[in-house]
């Protein structure tokens, strides 16, 4: 018998996540790249609608976030009793997997798939699994190979951080085409806003036709409220009545409701954050490249970038030189990408800074 409590099995076997560094000490002026927050920073709407809201805070926030699902709801043509608001949208994956996932189950995830997944599938009790990808994009066919009958949930990010590799639509299909129906298709949408490709969706028309399918979406990134903690989900009735059944009642705060309400009617501050990173998302894949550093396409407002195993040459060795100049990119080695930064597209100053240091790394290295 144990002299202390113990974590039931699957806790102790979960690495806790580490966020992106903030931080470069002794340096005057830092340039946060590692967390894909826009350079834009918030609506000016959404900064009035959570300022609006300083002096009620005693008051506890509407537990089903009413006005935030109904403006959703507007924008996408949804129901609103099909919407769930969580405190980002990590919270509702973790809900989602604890509603369906328990010891004996599987859920599944790609090489390079977002961290939270295995966090959550161990925390519920249940077992990873993943599936190859193919050119650090997730491949169907591998992923349909890892369902057994133990599988409970499939994760996709589509597009995938840190890759910022994407599936088609059509693609999406088939891979739900594939599922059997007692299986549930989370796709996380986190990034969705940014793509520009015409042959993407978001999953809103999967979710509106399925009965195992989950799309979930940030305000953390294209709409800058990361600090606020705040996302969505839309789902099949029973799904939503689930994870409604288990979340906190009170698990989104009102200065996060009423800055996403805010923040979904200036239209034209999205289209600003959209116009600037098809501007400089080409930009920085061009001028890296041209340094004969190896970059992922990508349909995100990222970039993952690939160093030599050189000696002078490595990600560990770029990300130090980096910061010492206060630009902080994220190390991506808990993806299992030891040899690859990832680059949040900043400002113009900071695109440039970046491409300069990179420049002055690799002379170093070469001497």
């Amino acid at each position: 018998m144990s002299a202390r409590p113990v974590p039931r099995p699957g806790v102790l076997s979960i690495e806790a996540y580490v966020p992106g560094k903030s931080a470069a000490p002794g340096v005057p002026k830092v340039y946060k790249l590692s967390s894909n927050e826009t350079p834009l920073g918030p609506s000016p709407k959404a900064v009035a609608a959570v300022k609006a809201m300083a002096g009620e805070l005693e008051y506890y926030p509407d537990g089903a976030a009413t006005a935030l699902r109904e403006a959703i709801a507007a924008k996408y043509g949804l129901d609103p009793a099909r919407i769930v608001c969580g405190a980002g949208s990590d919270e509702l994956l973790s809900l989602l997997t604890n509603a369906y996932v328990g010891p004996g189950d599987e859920g599944v995830f790609t090489t390079h798939g977002f961290l939270v997944y295995r966090i959550a599938i161990l925390a519920a009790g249940g077992t990873p699994v993943i599936a190859e990808e193919t050119n650090h994009t997730a491949d169907v066919d591998a992923i349909l190979a890892k369902v057994t009958p133990r599988t409970k949930i499939v994760f996709l990010a589509n597009p995938n951080n840190p890759t910022g590799t994407y599936l088609p639509f059509d693609e999406v299909k088939r891979l739900h085409a594939g599922l059997p129906p007692q299986v549930l298709l989370v796709l996380d949408a986190a990034y969705a806003e940014y793509v520009r490709r015409n042959d993407y969706a978001s999953g809103l028309e999967l979710v509106a036709t399925s009965e195992n399918v989950v799309m979930t979406r940030t305000f953390s990134k294209i709409y800058g409220l990361a600090g606020l903690r705040l996302g969505w989900m839309v789902g099949p009735a029973h799904v939503v009545d689930a994870v409604n059944r288990i979340r906190g009642p009170f698990n989104v705060n009102a200065p996060a409701i009423a800055a996403g309400v805010a923040a979904l009617s200036d239209e034209a501050h999205v289209a600003a954050a959209v116009a600037h990173n098809d501007e400089w998302l080409p930009w920085l894949s061009r001028e890296i490249e041209a340094l004969g550093l190896k970059v992922t396409p990508s349909v995100g407002n990222f970039l993952l970038i690939h160093f030599p195993e050189t000696p002078g040459r490595t990600a560990k060795e770029a990300d130090a030189f980096l910061t010492k100049r206060g630009l902080i990119l994220r190390g991506v080695a808990a993806y299992g990408l030891s040899n690859a930064l990832r680059l949040t597209v900043g400002t113009e100053e900071a695109n440039r800074l970046v491409v300069a240091a990179l420049a002055d790394f690799l002379k170093a290295g070469a001497r």
